[in-house]
């Protein structure tokens, strides 16, 4: 088994933040990392010069899914069958994974377009101003004549930290039909990724399928948020080249099995909450002369190498090896464990969103180049600030937030090598 040792590391704070948030965040400088290991080194990112954050200069995105009405309850306590009980905050503010993801997006200076579906009610109205006031283009919506917009009731327990999320999808739904062949090749100009929610219906898997058969014909990436097993899902996977599982199994050998089985994609990232997120990337080199790993082992080497102390994000990887999961298979890549920010209690108020905005950030990511290593923490820290506010857009960041800047520093000899 390999031995890990923290040597040393100093740690100045940083302060000046913005309201709602008064975590003091601690950027280690120097951290001197030692591993005794036979076959396997890790990395773990460590931020100290900074860098100014840039807008990448290819920044149009494209998302397909949900966009929807939030209306918000706080709760001091989630109430039993037949209570009555008097909230403690209310808010309505825009929702649904692709419009909070790409919300996310605009805010970190991203250009993105979305298409979905909305009535010609108020809350249309609503959640098409709200995207277009925060940079989103709506021009691409459809907007139907009668029926309903989607909308959801969320109770967020502030007791428990928990939230409860009833969701009524909107009528009519997105249809292929509602695509015209001129939107369809003008939505896709200029676009570096495009991105499709885990929450579509039948039909508006199969206009997704259209537009993602249209991106990949012009070689676009595609990245899904795969976040509940549907009908015809594995059809749009089999055009992904990212996948991203907000809600799904944690076990190593379940990334490796994903790999396999979509020869296509570049990297699986699964979220696991408080917890962080773990990454399987593809390695483009598939000749490898080193012995396989146990891909479940090395998850485990990883996991005790991480610091439990630490109370911002940070990321650890392992070298690019054959990776193998009993009963599944060996792919050759390169596992990563992200850890999320320790948010204290008093700072928590809601969870609502936290996954389209770690994808919103993802989207950044990738239109920025971020390596994995750098990723996976800035991502994790997008979403811990949104959790401090209601809602899943409320306490969105801006590119500019002083809380990301040190995810956004970079310099290569503040990469701790583990030897």
């Amino acid at each position: 088994m390999a031995a890990f040792r923290l040597q040393s590391c100093s740690s100045p704070s940083l302060s000046g933040r913005s309201p709602p948030s008064t975590l003091l965040l601690h950027i280690p400088t120097r951290c001197d990392l030692t591993c005794n290991s036979s076959f396997t080194r890790f990395k773990m990112s460590i931020s100290s010069t900074p860098q100014t954050a840039a807008i990448p200069e290819n920044h149009s995105v494209l998302g397909c899914g949900m966009a929807a009405v939030d209306f918000l309850v706080a709760v001091d306590s989630y109430p039993n069958p037949d209570d009555k009980i008097r909230s403690t905050s209310f808010q309505v503010q825009g929702g649904g994974n692709a419009g909070n993801a790409l919300t996310c997006a605009a805010r970190l200076g991203l250009s993105p377009r979305i298409i979905s579906k909305v009535a010609d009610d108020s809350q249309g109205k609503a959640i098409l101003e709200e995207l277009e006031a925060d940079g989103v283009d709506t021009s691409f919506m459809v907007v139907s004549e009668g029926g309903h917009s989607t909308f959801s009731y969320v109770i967020v327990d502030s007791q428990a930290k928990t939230r409860t999320c009833i969701y009524t999808p909107g009528y009519p739904p997105m249809i292929p039909e509602d695509l015209s062949k001129s939107n369809l090749s003008s939505v896709l100009d200029d676009v570096r990724f495009v991105y499709f929610d885990g929450v579509l219906q039948e039909t508006e898997l199969l206009s997704a399928l259209v537009v993602a058969r249209e991106a990949h014909r012009r070689n676009i990436p595609i990245v899904i948020d795969a976040e509940s097993k549907r009908e015809r899902v594995d059809d749009l996977l089999n055009l992904a080249t990212y996948v991203v599982w907000t809600e799904a199994p944690s076990i190593p050998a379940a990334l490796v099995s994903v790999l396999l089985k979509l020869p296509n994609i570049k990297f699986v990232i699964v979220t696991l909450g408080e917890d962080g997120c773990m990454m399987l990337e593809r390695a483009e080199a598939e000749d490898l002369q080193s012995e396989e790993i146990d891909v479940d082992e090395l998850f485990q080497k990883m996991k005790q190498s991480i610091d439990t102390d630490a109370t911002s994000a940070t990321s650890i990887s392992s070298d690019i090896a054959k990776l193998h999961a009993k009963g599944v298979g060996t792919v050759s890549g390169k596992l990563l464990l992200g850890t999320a920010e320790k948010i204290p209690p008093s700072e928590l108020v809601d969870t609502t969103g936290a996954g389209d905005a770690f994808i919103g950030a993802v989207l950044y990511a990738l239109c920025a180049n971020m390596p994995p290593e750098r990723m996976l923490p800035f991502a994790s820290q997008v979403a811990a600030i949104g959790c401090r506010a209601l809602g899943a857009r409320a306490g969105l960041p801006q590119l500019t937030d002083p809380r990301l800047k040190p995810f956004l520093w970079n310099d290569p000899q503040n990469v701790a090598t583990l030897l």
